[in-house]
This record gives C-alpha cells, sequence and structure tokens, in this order.
C-alpha cells in the first residue's frame, strides 16, 4: 500500500518518518524499533501515537513510501 510519510533528517543525513499518512489518517511515530537500510530500500519498523506497529519501507530509486505490515494490536516484538 502506497502511503506518504513526513521525514525529519537526522544528524548523520539519514531520513528518519515521523509521521505516517495513511488516507486521511495521520500517525505520529513514537519510536523507530528496528531500520535495515540498503542502497535501494530502507526499512523501518515504527510504533504509531495509536500503539500500532508499522515497517514501511522506502524505495530510494522511485522516491515512493509503502506499508508492508500493520499490527493493529501492537504487540512488542522482538
Amino acid at each position: 500500500m502506497k502511503i506518504r510519510v513526513e521525514c525529519y533528517e537526522g544528524y548523520r543525513g539519514q531520513e528518519q518518518p515521523r509521521r505516517l499518512f495513511l488516507g486521511r489518517r495521520q500517525v505520529a511515530v513514537v519510536e523507530i524499533a528496528d531500520r535495515w537500510l540498503d542502497p535501494e530500500h530502507r526499512y523501518f519498523k515504527v510504533r504509531g501515537d495509536d500503539a500500532g506497529l508499522y515497517i514501511i519501507r522506502y524505495d530510494v530509486q522511485d522516491d515512493l513510501w509503502e506499508l508492508t505490515l500493520f499490527d493493529r494490536r501492537g504487540n512488542r516484538t522482538g
């Protein structure tokens, strides 16, 4: 699912997601639980202010964000 993501550029120059826009719904990122970075894609496992757990992917070449996983329960998983 394609989504819009508002980012903050950290001191290392790497963008970090701060807010997700899922249709009309906005979810603030309260925690970046994990991240996986490679030259083509960047994945972020984030917890939203709605207690949901999201895995989002940024496609570097196409400049496109996608939602790859959503856990409504917000269970803390390793």
